[in-house]
């Protein structure tokens, strides 16, 4: 369906009336009448068959479907503007609010560290970072791009991919010390191995290995621990002296350099998760976002 110019105002007058949540508000700010408003907002209503406001004496409330259509409008017209900017020149220097989904262990370990040289390159992006494993929706929950383990086949999502992470197996001296070193990949059924139990599938997450012929498998783990919906979790409980876990090097390069964790069964190791950048499918790249993807998938190549 085509939309004419009167449509597009009468969407934009929609949408500052749902965000101001008074007509009159809506109007001062557009510079029309608090009627116009109502006039374009009735238009739309008819339109498209059903009631986007519940109206009283006193004030005005979005409905639910009201709700949901204001939040994809919203996103519309953020589109317009942001394809505007481009076109024009406008958006030369990268600015606005910059909202990132990441999940917990790449964010601490590889994202934060990050984070100043790119704050420093682009001073007029205000940066939120949302740490957390968890799916999200972006229209609903509002943000621009989330970084995720894989290459997630949704026709909705472009996912760029940043990089391969290796994976080791790591424990404490001390752990060591107590429970013997193991030499096999069937000698952990012998050790206190963490699970990590992902909060998107319910399930724990396999251990990867490549066996004496060089071929990869996927290693269930017995175990009594698990750590539900955070793998910081499972890093904290390793480097508490509480078992084995199997994580990805950057997480542990640290600890190993410092002597705090030893990486165990490295002739079974050379196993890779690959980690993405994901944003719409149907939505504009504004230039801080352009700017971040660009800059995050040089450092991490670096």
């Amino acid at each position: 369906m085509a939309l004419n110019s009167l449509q597009l105002g009468s969407i934009e007058q929609f949408c500052k009336a749902a965000e101001t949540g008074s007509f009159t508000s809506a109007a001062t700010i557009l510079g029309v009448t608090p009627a116009a408003v109502s006039r374009s907002i009735s238009r739309l209503e008819e339109r498209l068959g059903v009631r986007l406001f519940s109206r009283t004496t006193r004030n005005v409330k979005l409905t639910t479907e009201g709700e949901l259509y204001w939040k994809e409008c919203q996103l519309a017209l953020d589109q317009i503007v942001e394809a505007e900017r481009a076109i024009t020149g406008a958006q030369v220097v990268p600015s606005g609010p910059l909202r990132i989904s990441v999940s917990a262990a790449y964010g601490t370990f590889r994202l934060l560290p990050l984070m100043p040289a790119f704050t420093d390159a682009y001073p007029q992006i205000d940066i939120e970072v949302s740490i957390s494993d968890k799916i999200i929706d972006f229209v609903e929950e509002g943000f621009d791009l989330a970084i995720r383990l894989g290459m997630p086949q949704d026709s909705r999502l472009v996912a760029v991919k940043l990089e391969d992470a290796m994976l080791g197996v790591f424990a404490t001296p001390a752990y060591l010390a107590k429970k013997g070193t193991p030499r096999s990949i069937g000698e952990l059924d012998a050790h206190d191995c963490i699970q990590y139990v992902s909060p998107n599938t319910g399930r724990p997450l396999q251990w990867l290995f490549t066996d004496e012929q060089g071929h990869a498998i996927e290693q269930p783990i017995k175990s009594r621990m698990r750590v539900l919906n955070d793998a910081l979790g499972c890093v904290a409980w390793v480097n508490a002296g509480g078992g084995i876990y199997q994580t990805y090097r950057f997480a542990a390069i640290e600890a190993v350099k410092r002597g705090d964790l030893v990486e165990v069964l490295q002739e079974y190791g050379g196993r890779c998760r690959p980690f993405s950048i994901l944003y719409p499918q149907n939505r504009h790249i504004s230039a801080r976002v352009r700017a971040f993807v660009d800059f995050l998938r040089l450092a991490v190549s670096a």
